[in-house]
């Protein structure tokens, strides 16, 4: 056999040894999703050396009223299967509340059979549960799978100043920013996006996809 030939059998089979080396060596998934909310930092003992910690804040329990049929939907409920896409919604929905509807419509469609996934928006005014239930026909939510809830000032404002920390500015009139959020299945935080956003709104159905990964391969 002439040394090329040789040579070309020999590179032959080195590829596939090569490829299967890469893969085994970066194709694992490695997207990990962070956590938002720091709360604290704690100092732990690991070796006889003290490393620093941040402690992320779980949301605490809830109990808002469902547009359609006014029963009582805590947070528990929503994330007792797997996570939950949050999202707030402004008085008289003006025209980026619109966009972000439209948005959040595309999540709806793209994990309509996927009963881990479940969205909940959040009327900020105190709106009454007819018009929460306007809005849940409005958009085509399907029942169970995406929650259009409402509640007295004080419940709504505790959400969302003390739990999801949006600021407060013009409270008073709704005017919080347009935030969606991923909650996974322990009440952390581990998404933000701008509901506006179409760019956005893929990275939260990307990183849906990856927590779901999560899910099935601990």
């Amino acid at each position: 056999m002439r040394p090329q030939q040789v040579l070309l059998l020999g590179l032959m089979l080195l590829v596939p040894v090569l490829a299967f080396l890469f893969l085994k060596s970066f194709g694992t998934n490695r997207y990990a999703l962070p956590f938002y909310l720091p709360e604290r930092v704690d100092s732990t003992l690991v070796a006889g050396k003290w490393q620093r910690d941040t402690v992320f804040h779980q949301l605490g329990s809830f109990q808002l009223r469902e547009g359609a049929g006014g029963r009582e939907v805590s947070e528990q409920e929503l994330r007792a299967q797997g996570l939950y896409v949050l999202s707030t919604l402004p008085p008289n929905c003006p025209p980026q509340c619109q966009r972000q509807t439209a948005q959040l419509v595309r999540v709806q469609e793209k994990f309509r059979q996927e009963a881990r996934v479940r969205l909940a928006s959040v009327l900020i005014s105190p709106d009454s549960v007819t018009a929460a239930a306007g809005y849940a026909e409005q958009a085509g939510a399907i029942a169970g799978k995406w929650f259009f809830l409402t509640g007295n000032e004080s419940a709504v404002t505790r959400l969302l100043e003390q739990e999801l920390r949006l600021p407060s500015f013009a409270a008073a009139a709704g005017a919080y920013p347009l935030v969606v959020q991923l909650v996974d299945r322990d009440g952390y935080v581990r998404g933000r996006y701008d509901g506006t956003s179409e760019r956005d709104m893929n990275r939260l159905i990307t990183e849906i996809d990856v927590l779901l990964y999560i899910y099935d391969h601990p």
